[in-house]
């Protein structure tokens, strides 16, 4: 395997190159493909955009680290509320936005430091926050586990048929997790999703129309924003999470690469680089992006550090974009088989919010930590809301803007 050993800078082509990005690619598929099946996006547009904004992320950054961008966990919840209330080309301006937070914060951080970012958003602030993320979503994921629609409005499988395939999933994802050896370990949701479909086709879940009638190859959906004020207020705040966790998978990054990414290109370029990706893939109609720790994985378990083979990688998410038949096949999962994995998947959003505390070292009886971390848990989770004409803040847009404020205003306890 090849192995950049030389500068920094290296980046090289070689003909296996193109396999191991097409490895990696696949390592990232079932997480990339989930967030649009969760959320009312286009598969197919979500592959392009992934693609798309990894390529401008090694621009930015001058190919110097080798991650690849893709769907973000962190916005299901907002883009799932917004495509209801909004609609898409309402949403997708939200998302835009939030691209634009990252585009600030990196100008903050080439201004004043990276140290800047971590006052304004302590771990007190955003580990809450993190897990308000997934908490409000635990009621999507159990009504889809048990064979009905997200707001348990419409039953569309018999509860008991659709549970064991829900759970069938969610306990192969989760034995992948901590049993599977070597690339194994590094798809558990591919798995998860596999062992549901057979169970599915046995049950007759699975409708087969949509692959029939699907084009082999088509131009992805692209749908374009429209200004939408209200959708902005709303999911700005929710790129606070995300943008913190960037650091962390920088840091992931260099530890595995033994290169110190945050001094070059610095995490000014990279979150940069993040922040412009994402803003591009909502223009087009994709969900944000962010540096996927799956393939990071996939990069310490290979050996292989040249930033190329991301190239490579993001040149086969472009191309599968345009298969048609890729997108109408994954829209053949069904309902059951989507809410097992997502009952372990926003319970995971959780711990990461709450390990986030754990690892601070901070003292959560302290009563400014209480109020901060408590205010932003029960305001996020509990449906407390804020109008004023047309426009809304609630739920985890809410949660944000108020831990950033209380942890602004509220004085620092006496040493």
């Amino acid at each position: 395997m090849s192995v950049s050993s030389s500068s920094s800078t290296e980046y090289h082509f070689q003909v296996k190159d193109c396999f191991l990005g097409a490895q990696m690619l696949f390592v990232a598929f079932g997480a990339l493909v989930l967030v649009p099946l969760l959320t009312g996006l286009d598969p197919n547009v979500a592959l392009f955009t992934a693609g798309l904004g990894t390529l401008v992320f090694q621009v930015i950054t001058k190919g110097k680290v080798p991650v690849f961008l893709a769907s973000s966990f962190a916005f299901i919840a907002p883009i799932i509320y917004g495509v209801q209330t909004w609609g898409i080309p309402g949403t997708m301006c939200g998302l835009a936005a939030a691209g634009v937070v990252y585009i600030i914060l990196s100008l903050l951080v080439r201004w004043q430091g990276g140290d800047a970012i971590r006052r304004v958003l302590p771990p007190v602030v955003t580990g809450p926050v993190i897990m308000v993320i997934g908490l409000i979503l635990a009621p999507v994921a159990v009504h889809m586990t048990m064979g009905k629609t997200g707001d348990g409005a419409m039953v569309l499988f018999p509860q008991t048929s659709a549970m064991i395939v829900g759970l069938a999933a969610l306990a192969t994802t989760i034995l992948v997790s901590i049993l599977g050896k070597g690339i194994l370990r590094l798809i558990p949701i591919l798995c998860g999703i596999a062992v549901g479909y057979v169970l599915s086709l046995f049950f007759g879940f699975v409708d087969f129309s949509p692959l029939f009638t699907a084009a082999w190859f088509s131009m992805p959906a692209f749908t374009f924003p429209e200004w939408n004020l209200a959708a902005v207020f709303y999911i700005v705040p929710i790129a606070i999470a995300p943008a913190i966790e960037h650091f962390g998978d920088v840091v992931a990054v260099s530890g595995v690469t033994g290169k110190d990414y945050l001094k070059d290109p610095g995490i000014k370029n990279t979150m940069l680089g993040d922040g412009v990706a994402t803003s591009i893939a909502s223009v087009l109609g994709g969900p944000p992006n962010t540096t996927y720790s799956e393939v990071t994985g996939a990069v310490a378990l290979t050996k292989v550090f040249n930033p190329a083979i991301m190239t490579w990688a993001a040149i086969a998410a472009i191309l599968l974009a345009f298969v048609g038949k890729l997108g109408a096949l994954l829209q053949t999962i069904p309902t059951p088989v989507m809410g097992g994995i997502m009952l372990l998947l926003f319970g995971a959003i959780m711990v990461v919010g709450l390990n986030t505390l754990v690892r601070s070292g901070d003292d959560l009886m302290e009563a400014r930590n209480l109020a901060i971390v408590a205010l932003i848990l029960i305001f996020g989770i509990g449906g407390m809301s804020f109008s004023a004409g047309q426009f809304q803040l609630q739920g985890i847009g809410l949660a944000g803007i108020l831990g950033v404020l209380l942890n602004l205003v509220l004085p620092q306890p006496r040493k």
